[in-house]
């Protein structure tokens, strides 16, 4: 006979889950104290921890520009200098450095004599050249004429005389009173007076040879270059403004002896000036026609003028110390107070971008060729690899791989080289 197990009271259930409920919150106490642990562990560990101080920067936006500096020389764009055509002397001057003049106004006079008798004898020269060019073509001088006329006559009857002597003897022959010897003399004396007067006749026609002729002419020619020049020189000793403008450098004074070729007067229009300004080499390849230029003048504190590129170097030139090309530059402002051969200082800018992410350039690094910065996040480094744009001296886009916003290492205070997830320690 089965007997019934017996069956627990109310009392002891509750006793057992009284004692599971100690359990399970044990459990989580200890969980808690767990977790507690690992924390306090963790943030023990990073404020125990020695942090890199660096300085950082925030990733914005804005525009940036890429910019070259460089010196250049003010310059007419058409300059007029007047150099003394020969060693003379200076007679008068009628200006002064700063008159603006009109064109055909008298600058300066120079002592003209010596020109003036270069001017006669080259004259004579000519006239003398000529003379002679037209007396070869007429069959030279009067002279001449009249004594190749009278060697004529004399031909002439030398020819007669030699036929008459040929013809009788040739008569004799025929009666045996001549020797055959005889009558051949008196034919060679025949032909050799026929060919003489036949070559004063020539001469007559045709009096002297083509190269004659030439060698005549190039001498005029010659008389007539000199004497184009010698007025030419003539002229210059008369100093005349060609265009309007400003005189705005006389190099002489008066009364002054001046040596063939030196530099006497400048003037230009200094309405329209230019800049030659000389870039270092590497730059040259950033340049480009129409770019932007600012032009700023350590005489005119405050002053600057703008301009842009017109033509670029066509070689590269010594400049002291460096190697250069000369870059040309339109002066696009009115040009008050800018004086030619004055020293200026140029900056183009080569490159513009507006509204994009900038870092400051020196937040930049370069792994393999590749640019990465070091973004700062929860007081960690994080490697970013970066696509950049434009960079000029101090900033550099960021086309990629960061956000407005971000914070980003600029520089170690200490020797210590930055690495990935390196605790830092911003310092402002």
């Amino acid at each position: 006979m089965d007997v019934a197990a017996p069956q627990p009271s109310n009392a002891h259930r509750n006793e057992r889950a009284g004692m599971a409920e100690k359990i399970r919150q044990r459990y989580w106490i200890g969980a808690g104290l767990a977790v507690v642990l690992v924390v306090v562990f963790f943030v023990s560990r990073q404020l125990t921890e020695d942090r890199i101080p660096v300085h950082a920067a925030v990733v914005t936006r804005s525009t940036l520009r890429s910019t070259s500096s460089t010196n250049g020389l003010v310059e007419p764009v058409r300059n007029y200098a007047f150099y003394s055509p020969l060693a003379t002397s200076v007679t008068r001057i009628a200006v002064n450095e700063g008159d603006k003049v009109k064109a055909g106004q008298l600058l300066m006079q120079l002592d003209a004599v010596n020109a003036e008798a270069r001017v006669a004898a080259a004259t004579s020269g000519l006239r003398n050249a000529e003379s002679s060019l037209d007396a070869l073509r007429n069959g030279g001088s009067m002279a001449d004429q009249q004594r190749l006329e009278s060697n004529l006559q004399r031909a002439r009857l030398n020819l007669q005389q030699a036929e008459s002597e040929y013809k009788a003897l040739s008569m004799l022959e025929t009666t045996g009173a001549a020797a055959p010897s005889e009558v051949a003399a008196a034919k060679q004396r025949e032909m050799l007076a026929t060919e003489a007067l036949n070559a004063l006749k020539q001469r007559k026609t045709k009096p002297y040879s083509s190269i004659e002729l030439q060698r005549a002419e190039a001498a005029v020619r010659d008389a007539q270059a000199a004497l184009d020049a010698a007025r030419s020189v003539l002229a210059q000793t008369t100093v005349i403004a060609p265009v309007s403008g400003t005189v705005y450098a006389v190099n002489v004074g008066r009364s002054d002896y001046v040596d063939e070729g030196k530099l006497l007067l400048q003037m230009a229009d200094l309405s329209h000036e230019r800049v030659r300004a000389y870039f270092d080499e590497p730059d040259i390849g950033r340049l480009a026609v129409g770019q932007p230029i600012r032009i700023v003048w350590d005489a005119r504190p405050g002053a600057e003028w703008h301009g842009h590129i017109t033509q670029l170097p066509s070689t590269i030139v010594s400049y002291g110390t460096r190697n250069v090309g000369e870059v040309l530059i339109s002066v696009d402002d009115p040009q008050d107070g800018l004086l030619p051969d004055t020293h200026v200082t140029v900056t183009v800018t080569t490159s513009s971008e507006a509204n994009v992410l900038t870092v400051p350039r020196e937040a930049l690094h370069s792994e393999s060729g590749k640019p990465y910065v070091f973004r700062i996040v929860d007081g960690r480094l994080v490697h970013a690899p970066v696509t950049t744009g434009t960079i000029n001296l101090t900033d550099a886009a960021i086309l990629s791989g960061l956000h407005e916003g971000d914070l980003v290492a600029t520089g170690s205070l200490t020797d210590v080289a930055l690495e990935d997830n390196d605790a830092v320690k911003v310092v402002r």
